[in-house]
C-alpha cells in the first residue's frame, strides 16, 4: 500500500523480483538486523565476559505470592442489602441541602389541602343556612379555589428547585470523585458500572425523584385530610378505618422488601448489557472474521432478558400490592358508607353527608395514587443509594501541595534513583517490582527491556504515579516523587504511549490542550514531526477537525501528534512506552531522529518493543519478573546488552 492504492500484489518471492518499494522495505529490515549482530559479534570478540548461570524458570517460579490467594482484579458489584430505612432520604435531602426547600413543600401543600377542604365546607355550610346571597358564596369559593391553585404552583415550583439543587449537587459529587480516582479504580470496575450510574440512575434523579417525592407528600396530606373529615362526619368509620390502614401499611411493607432487593438486581443488570455491546462493537470484525455473528447475538439477548426478566418482576410486584390496597380501600368505603345510610334522619346535615361520602368516593383512588408513587420513590432510592456508593471512592494524592512545590526549574538535569522499589497493584495482591535499585544518569538514554509481564509498564506507571509504591523510593533530581502534588510531577515528565490517545476537537485543541503556547510554536512543532505539509494543506489549519480518538487521522499521524505535544513541553525527562510497537518502519524512523536531534540532553526511557529500538541507548535495563538483573552496564556496550538479554531469553524460554 501506498499513497492509499495498492501498487503491488503476490506473493513474497514475486514481490522481490519487482524490485519496488517492497524490496526496499525488506532490505531496511535486514539491514538494521545485520547491522545489530553484526556490532554483538565484534563487541563480543574484544570483551571477555563470563555469563552468569542461569536457572531455567516460570513465571510460576519467578514470581513468589507466598500463601496469596489469587486475586481477581474486576470484582463483583456491589449492592446493598436490606432496608435503608429512612437513611437514604436523609442522605439525598443532606447532599442538596434542600431542608428548608422540603419544609416548603410541606407547608405548601398542607395549605393547598387546607385551602380546598375549606372551599367545600364552605359550600356545604352555606347551603344549608341561605344567609349568603349566591354571589358571595361562589365568590368567596372562587378566592378560596384560587389560593389554593396559588399554593399548588409554589409547592411546584419550589420542587422543581429542589430537585435541580439536588441533581447539580450530585453530579457534582459524582463526576469529582470519578475523575480524581486512581487508575486501580478503573482497571477493576468495568465501564457499565460508571455508565449506568452515570445515566439511567442519574436521570432518575433529574427527573422522577423530585416529582415522585412532591406527589407522595400531597398523597400523605390528602389521604389524612380524607380520613379527618369523614370521622368527623362519621366517628364510627375510626372502627373500619384503623384497621385498613394497619393491614395497608403492612401489606405495603411486605412488598417494598420485595421490590427494593428487585431494584437493585435490576440496576446491577443493566451494566453487563452496556459492557457486552461495547465490546461487540470494538471487536466486530473479529466476530465476522470467525463466523461467531449469532453466538454473540444470542449472548446478547440472554443478557438483555435477564435485565427485562427483573424489570417485569418489578413492575408485577408492584400491580400486586396495589390490588390489594384498593380491595382494603373499598372495605373503607362500603363500610362508610353503609354507616352515613344508617344514620339517624337530622342528625347530620345533608350538605354534610354529601361532602362525606365524596370524599369516600375519593379516598380509593388517592390511597392507589399514594401507593402507587411511595412504591416507586422507594424504588427510585436505589439509584441515590448506587450514585451514593461511587461519591466516596478513595482519591489520588493531591494535584499541588503548597509546602512542598518544586523549583520551577525542577527538574534541571533529569536524573533518576530508585531506592529498593516495591509495588504492587493491591494490598493483597503479590507484588510486582520487588526491590529494585538503579540510578538512570541525566542525559543518558536508557533502555527497559524484559519479556511480557516483567514489570516494565508497572516501573513507567510508578514514576508517573499512578500507582503509588508499597516501598522504597524514586527520587528525581534528589526530590522524593510521593512528596509533592501530581500535578507538579506530571507536567515535568513527557510519554509517548503505545497506543496514542486523541480527543475530539481540533488538532490545536489536541497539541496544545492548556492552551500554553503561540501557533508559532504549535506549527514548528507540527514542522518537526513533518506534519506541517499535512495539515498546511487543509482548510481549516490548526482548527481542522479531529474525531473521537482520532480515527480520522492514521495511526502513525496519532503517534506524530504525541510527539509534538513532547515537542511543545519541552521537558527534561521523556518516556516511550513501547511508542513504535504499532507504526511502520517510515513513521518509527521519523520518530527516532526526532527524538535523537531534539532530545540530546534529556534523559529519555524507552520502554523496548524492537531489538533496534535500543540500539543507540547508553544504558539497558533488563527486568526479569520484577526484578532487575545484576548486569554491568556501565561496562558494556549496547551490542552486547542485546546479545546477553536474547540468551537470557532464550535460557528462560
Amino acid at each position: 500500500m501506498e499513497k492509499g492504492e495498492i501498487t503491488q500484489e503476490g506473493t513474497y518471492e514475486e514481490l522481490l523480483q519487482f524490485g519496488t518499494a517492497f524490496e526496499q522495505l525488506v532490505n531496511a529490515h535486514q539491514d538494521s538486523k545485520t547491522t545489530l549482530y553484526s556490532n554483538a559479534a565484534k563487541e563480543g570478540a574484544m570483551i571477555q565476559y563470563q555469563q552468569p548461570m542461569l536457572q531455567q524458570q516460570g513465571s510460576e517460579a519467578e514470581i513468589s505470592t507466598g500463601n496469596l490467594p489469587s486475586v481477581q482484579l474486576t470484582q463483583e458489584e456491589e449492592r446493598e442489602l436490606g432496608g435503608a430505612g429512612l437513611k437514604t432520604y436523609k442522605d439525598y435531602v443532606s447532599v442538596s441541602k434542600g431542608w428548608f426547600l422540603l419544609v416548603l413543600i410541606v407547608l405548601a401543600q398542607c395549605v393547598f389541602v387546607a385551602l380546598q377542604y375549606l372551599a367545600t365546607y364552605w359550600l356545604a355550610a352555606t347551603i344549608q343556612s341561605h344567609r349568603f346571597s349566591v354571589g358571595i358564596v361562589v365568590g368567596v369559593y372562587a378566592v378560596m379555589t384560587t389560593a389554593s391553585c396559588l399554593f399548588a404552583y409554589v409547592r411546584s415550583l419550589v420542587a422543581a428547585h429542589f430537585g435541580l439543587k439536588a441533581s447539580r449537587e450530585f453530579f457534582s459529587g459524582f463526576m469529582d470523585s470519578v475523575f480524581r480516582a486512581p487508575m486501580l479504580f478503573f482497571d477493576s470496575t468495568p465501564t457499565g458500572r460508571i455508565m449506568t450510574r452515570a445515566s439511567s440512575d442519574l436521570c432518575i434523579l433529574d427527573f422522577d425523584i423530585p416529582f415522585t417525592m412532591t406527589f407522595v407528600i400531597s398523597g400523605t396530606v390528602e389521604v389524612a385530610a380524607t380520613v379527618v373529615v369523614m370521622i368527623m362526619v362519621t366517628w364510627q368509620v375510626v372502627l373500619v378505618a384503623v384497621p385498613a390502614v394497619i393491614g395497608v401499611l403492612y401489606i405495603q411493607r411486605y412488598y417494598i422488601a420485595s421490590a427494593r432487593e428487585l431494584v437493585r438486581i435490576n440496576g446491577t443488570t443493566k451494566a453487563p448489557v452496556m459492557n457486552y455491546a461495547a465490546e461487540s462493537m470494538l471487536g466486530v470484525v473479529t466476530i465476522r472474521a470467525f463466523a461467531a455473528t449469532n453466538r454473540f447475538i444470542q449472548t446478547n439477548l440472554q443478557l438483555i432478558d435477564m435485565d427485562a426478566t427483573m424489570f417485569f418482576y418489578t413492575n408485577a410486584a408492584l400491580e400486586w400490592v396495589l390490588l390489594r390496597v384498593e380491595a382494603m380501600q373499598i372495605v373503607v368505603i362500603v363500610t362508610s358508607s353503609i354507616l352515613l345510610v344508617m344514620l339517624p334522619a337530622g342528625s347530620v346535615a345533608p350538605g354534610f353527608l354529601g361532602l362525606c361520602l365524596s370524599y369516600a368516593l375519593t379516598l380509593s383512588s388517592a390511597q392507589v395514587f399514594l401507593t402507587r408513587f411511595y412504591s416507586n420513590l422507594e424504588n427510585y432510592m436505589i439509584s441515590v443509594e448506587r450514585i451514593k456508593q461511587f461519591m466516596h471512592l478513595p482519591s489520588e494524592p493531591p494535584a499541588v501541595i503548597s509546602d512542598r512545590r518544586p523549583a520551577p526549574s525542577w527538574p534541571s538535569e533529569g536524573k533518576i534513583n530508585l531506592e529498593n522499589l516495591r509495588v504492587k497493584y493491591r494490598e493483597n495482591a503479590p507484588t510486582v517490582l520487588r526491590g529494585i535499585t538503579c540510578t538512570f544518569a541525566a542525559g543518558n538514554k536508557i533502555g527497559v527491556v524484559g519479556r511480557t509481564g516483567s514489570g516494565k509498564t508497572t516501573l513507567l506507571s510508578a514514576l508517573f504515579r499512578l500507582i503509588d509504591p508499597s516501598g522504597g523510593r524514586i527520587l528525581i533530581d534528589d526530590v522524593d516523587i510521593c512528596t509533592i502534588g501530581l500535578k507538579d510531577l506530571r507536567m515535568k515528565l513527557s510519554i509517548i504511549p503505545q497506543e496514542p490517545t486523541l480527543f475530539r476537537g481540533s488538532v490545536r485543541s489536541n497539541v496544545d490542550p492548556l492552551g500554553l503556547y503561540t501557533d508559532q510554536d504549535i506549527w514548528e512543532a507540527l514542522d518537526k514531526c513533518q506534519l506541517k505539509k499535512t495539515i498546511g494543506v487543509l482548510p481549516e489549519l490548526l482548527e481542522a477537525p479531529v474525531s473521537d480518538d482520532g480515527e480520522n487521522w492514521s495511526a502513525g499521524q496519532r503517534q506524530l501528534f504525541c510527539l509534538a505535544r513532547v515537542l511543545l513541553s519541552r521537558n527534561r525527562i521523556l518516556v516511550l512506552d513501547e511508542a513504535t510497537a504499532s507504526i511502520d518502519s517510515a513513521t518509527d524512523a521519523i520518530l527516532q531522529r526526532v527524538i535523537k536531534q531534539e532530545f540530546s540532553g534529556c534523559t529519555v526511557i524507552t520502554i523496548a518493543h524492537r531489538v533496534p529500538t535500543v540500539t543507540d541507548s547508553d544504558m539497558v535495563m533488563v527486568l526479569s519478573y520484577g526484578k532487575h538483573l545484576p548486569l554491568r552496564a556501565a561496562k558494556i556496550k549496547p551490542g552486547i546488552w542485546i546479545y546477553q538479554w536474547t540468551k537470557h531469553l532464550i535460557c528462560c524460554r
